[in-house]
């Protein structure tokens, strides 16, 4: 297997209860149909009770990465004897009504994401007065602490831009445009700023309507027309690197297309050299240690991190790289 190159050191569970990859292709395989099988016939690994996990996050409607999140946190369930509830909203103030419909339900455990903090602070202080147990995942680590979550998982969104920013000047890059497709959302604001902190050439923002994907390719298009120099795309997701292409295509533009987060069509772009890099922060590890975590909370009073966040990224992931991933993005776990 190729090596990544891991920017930072990734810390992850050492219970973690499924690996993605054996020690060897017999090994992968039994893991794998064990996976299948347990996911099949809804049997639990434990004797504990029922308890039931909410999951709230900030994604839009159709966004593929809250998929694998998703696709992590039901294994998890299925492994703990968890019934799993999932809901979501891209608006930070139906977030909140979720998270409280969830303290309505008496839920055992709440996983959150705190992609804007300020509407979620008042309905994470209910869920602790009620005593209910919270994780939050992907975004928000700087305001998980402090709105007292039990831990944070996920990457840190500034480490992740500066690794961008690093891998950029090593490919000789001189202007970047960094596309934001979610208004307010300060983990994207942190991907691009840190970005921007250690590119040593020119980096723009370009805000563009996330959930409307021609208009994302209509401005980048409009955009690289206007400004050959751009030598340098960087889309936060992994649904907008394709749209990112199509728009450099027909701007006629030489610039490369870089993104945030892996799928089966991001391994693909970067085999055929559409792409040049993406950075993996690994949902499915978020979403299945995020459940794993508040079972093991209940269960024996765990906690990972000691207060620190619990990173699963990020790694800078190649075309060298692309042929060891490419299974597990087809079943989408990466």
């Amino acid at each position: 297997m190729a090596r990544f190159r891991t920017w930072v050191s990734v810390a992850v569970a050492a219970a973690l209860g499924l690996s993605l990859a054996g020690c060897s292709s017999t090994g992968g395989k039994r893991a794998e149909d064990a996976r299948k099988a347990a996911a099949a016939g809804g049997k639990a690994a434990v004797n504990t009770p029922r308890w039931t996990v909410a999951m709230i996050t900030h994604s839009g409607d159709g966004d593929s990465f809250w998929d694998i999140v998703q696709n992590g946190a039901k294994q998890a369930a299925v492994k703990d004897n968890i019934k799993f509830l999932y809901s979501h909203s891209d608006q930070g103030q139906v977030q909140a009504q979720y998270v409280d419909a969830a303290i309505d339900k008496k839920v055992d455990g709440i996983v959150v994401t705190l992609a804007k903090p300020g509407a979620m602070k008042s309905a994470l202080a209910r869920a602790r007065k009620a005593g209910i147990p919270v994780v939050t995942v992907n975004s928000g680590a700087d305001d998980s602490k402090k709105f007292g979550a039990l831990a944070h998982i996920g990457q840190d969104e500034s480490v992740a831009g500066e690794a961008v920013g690093d891998e950029l000047n090593k490919r000789g890059k001189k202007k970047a445009l960094c596309v934001l497709h979610e208004q307010g959302n300060v983990g994207h604001e942190d991907r691009c700023a840190g970005a921007k902190k250690t590119f040593e050439g020119t980096m723009e923002n370009i805000y563009v309507t996330g959930t409307n994907m021609p208009d994302v390719q209509s401005a980048l298009q409009a955009k690289l027309q206007t400004d050959k120099k751009i030598d340098t795309v960087v889309t936060l997701g992994a649904p907008f690197a394709d749209a990112a292409v199509k728009a450099k295509d027909e701007a006629g533009s030489k610039a490369e297309v870089d993104t945030f987060d892996l799928n089966s069509e991001v391994v693909d772009g970067l085999k055929a050299k559409t792409l040049g890099f993406a950075v993996d922060q690994q949902p499915y590890l978020q979403g299945y240690e995020a459940v794993d975590l508040l079972w093991l909370y209940r269960y024996n009073a765990d906690m990972l991190g000691g207060g620190q966040p619990v990173l699963t990224g990020p790694q800078i992931v190649t075309r060298d790289d692309a042929d060891a991933l490419a299974e597990y993005t087809k079943r989408e776990t990466r």
